[in-house]
């Protein structure tokens, strides 16, 4: 069963949590003290027991206990509500910090093929985002990582990149990140190789953002909106 719910553990304790059951997916971002009721929970530990270990935590940190419990009740009762407590969840990614590679400015054009496959693989990413539920992408991308194909040097991802911002131009639209990464990672596929599709989140300000690493890279960045660092959430 693919997964419902992926978290992102982001820096100083907070998280980030999506939950792709319906649309194009939904972020919750969670400071420390709520993220740590959430991993609680979501290890199994029991209601009460949580609320007891978390109010000792911060009752020693100068908290009231009464407000925190009160509190992180609230919040709990909020997550199963949401039905987030019952999906099915997948395993957190150990947060990473990949060499973040840049868009080159370049006049010089792909090569047919790969102007070829990143044309295919954006007009897939576009369909398959706009016409059907997040999960289906993710469930796609997922069958797809089980072939057997070498991995991509992250030269050879960049072109990739560049040829579905190519391809992009042709669209009347805004292709956002979600779509140009995910038309990467199919436009590899078609070439014959793989590289990892991610979506992650960052908090301070809190935000979401979808990318392709290949080769320890993270690939076709601009430096003036992308601002890092990201933890992933899900990583394909």
């Amino acid at each position: 069963m693919t997964p419902q719910v992926y978290t992102a553990l982001l820096p100083g304790g907070a998280a980030a949590v999506m939950d792709i059951r319906t649309g194009r997916g939904q972020w919750r971002h969670l400071n420390a003290t709520a993220a740590a009721l959430w991993t609680h929970l979501t290890e199994g530990v029991p209601l009460a027991q949580a609320l007891d270990v978390l109010c000792d935590r911060f009752t020693d940190q100068g908290a009231d206990r009464d407000i925190m419990r009160t509190d992180l009740a609230a919040l709990a009762a909020q997550l199963h509500a949401t039905g987030l407590l019952d999906a099915h969840l997948a395993p957190t990614p150990s947060l990473s910090r990949p060499t973040v590679r840049l868009t080159r400015s370049t006049t010089a054009r792909p090569a047919a093929a790969d102007r070829a496959a990143g044309l295919l693989g954006l007009v897939t990413a576009l369909a398959l985002l706009r016409c059907a539920p997040i999960r289906s992408s993710v469930a796609l991308a997922a069958s797809l990582a089980r072939r057997d194909r070498p991995t991509a040097t992250a030269e050879q991802a960049d072109h990739l990149s560049q040829a579905v911002r190519r391809a992009g131009r042709l669209w009347p639209g805004r292709v956002a990140c979600l779509e140009e990464s995910l038309a990467v990672y199919l436009a590899a596929q078609v070439r014959g190789r793989r590289v990892v599709w991610v979506i992650g989140a960052r908090t301070a300000p809190a935000a979401a953002h979808a990318w392709t690493e290949a080769g320890g890279e993270v690939i076709g960045q601009d430096l003036a909106d992308r601002l890092w660092p990201y933890a992933p959430a899900l990583r394909i």
